[in-house]
């Protein structure tokens, strides 16, 4: 069975965007990503787009927005797909589905949200269709609320680890300050982000607004291609392993700190790759919450329960420690626009391979590591990826 290769990409800037809409967001990153591929338009066998949409745009039937500014594209199969956060690994892992069945050679994959135009208190209730309505639509405080209530549950049990919070959103921002499409592109430092004040007050305690990823707008595309197309291209990016797992969505039947959907996600890619933690160069993992990375970093196998606070302590997911986790800055300080953010994630884990990361580069990445996930911790994937050509 052929595999599918990542053989171009294009990112736009995070934030809030002058652009109108998905559809123009979408449009910024499409014509790039062919081009960067060195891939014509009509050379595309399908389109996979990446949008949660859910309220922020009365326009829907996202998939067939990317035809409306390249109508090169308008007869190419295209569909939407939606999984609340993970969107845009779901988008890849269809397109990659698509090829590895043999239905097409060349995929392109577009994630996009556009947040920023729509009222903060919408904007919580429309992440909140992300969680189990039918227990935590009253949760205060929106999805940051029930990520709040998470690291309450995390304290109670394991003691307080504000400080290591803080350490996570300080070391991001800091990472965030090479990302040249970083929603964010400031070091708060560890003092500002640790301390509860009128610029960094509570959201949803014990959480921050320096520990809650950005409400952004932004695109991100790939270009996927077969092995033997991908061997006629510049360049090829390929997945030594990836896997995808659930968990149930309510909160009430789980053990939420287990995030054991992650945590099998991750066991389970590395045992088809044939590889440990300790030979990944770097890691992109999903800080939608610092609480998040924490319990991350459990869920991998990188610390024991109720021990990733030691890694912080020890610098191991620095740039520079023993495996750098969020070398982009992470949701955190990258910004978070839903559908966008897994095609992202896998963008910049492919420019490092490529060595294209300009002063985001870890020297000498190898391999790559991405997770990203919808919900909390509900739809967990996991890619393990490297560099082929």
């Amino acid at each position: 069975m052929t595999k599918a290769q990542i053989v171009g990409w294009a990112h736009s800037p995070f934030g809030k965007s002058e652009a109108a809409d998905t559809e123009e967001l979408m449009a910024s990153v499409t014509g790039p990503a062919l081009a960067h591929a060195e891939i014509e338009a009509n050379d595309v066998d399908g389109i996979f787009v990446g949008v949660m949409n859910n309220g922020f745009s009365k326009q829907d039937f996202q998939g067939a927005l990317v035809a409306m500014r390249n109508e090169d594209l308008a007869n190419v199969p295209a569909v939407r797909m939606e999984n609340a956060c993970a969107t845009g690994s779901a988008a890849i892992n269809c397109a990659m589905d698509f090829i590895e069945a043999g239905r097409g050679r060349i995929a392109l994959v577009v994630g996009a949200e556009k947040m920023t135009a729509t009222p903060t208190s919408e904007v919580g209730d429309i992440l909140l269709g992300a969680s189990y309505r039918k227990e935590e639509a009253d949760i205060d405080g929106g999805f940051a609320g029930l990520f709040g209530r998470i690291a309450q549950s995390y304290f109670q049990r394991y003691g307080d680890r504000s400080e290591e919070l803080a350490m996570i959103a300080a070391k991001n921002h800091e990472n965030g300050m090479s990302n040249p499409y970083a929603h964010m592109r400031k070091d708060f430092g560890f003092e500002f982000c640790n301390t509860v004040s009128d610029k960094n007050p509570y959201v949803a305690a014990p959480l921050r607004r320096t520990d809650c990823s950005l409400i952004s707008d932004g695109a991100a595309a790939l270009v996927l291609a077969d092995e033997e197309t991908a061997r006629t291209l510049k360049r090829a990016i390929g997945f030594r392993a990836r896997k995808h797992v659930n968990d149930i969505m309510a909160l009430s039947r789980r053990d939420v700190l287990a995030f054991d959907g992650a945590r099998r996600a991750w066991a389970g890619a590395l045992e088809e790759a044939g590889l440990a933690l300790d030979d990944l160069s770097f890691v992109e993992t999903h800080d939608c919450f610092t609480i998040a990375e924490l319990l991350e970093y459990e869920a991998m196998g990188l610390a024991k329960p109720g021990e990733g606070h030691k890694l912080v302590r020890d610098g191991a997911t620095r740039k520079d420690g023993r495996l750098p986790v969020n070398p982009s800055g992470g949701l955190k300080a990258k910004g978070h626009p839903i559908g966008a953010t897994g095609v992202s994630m896998h963008v910049l884990a492919a420019m490092q391979l490529a060595g294209e990361a300009g002063d985001m580069q870890i020297p000498g990445a190898e391999l790559a590591g991405v997770f990203n996930m919808g919900g909390a911790a509900v739809a967990n994937y996991v890619s393990l990826m490297e560099r082929v050509k």
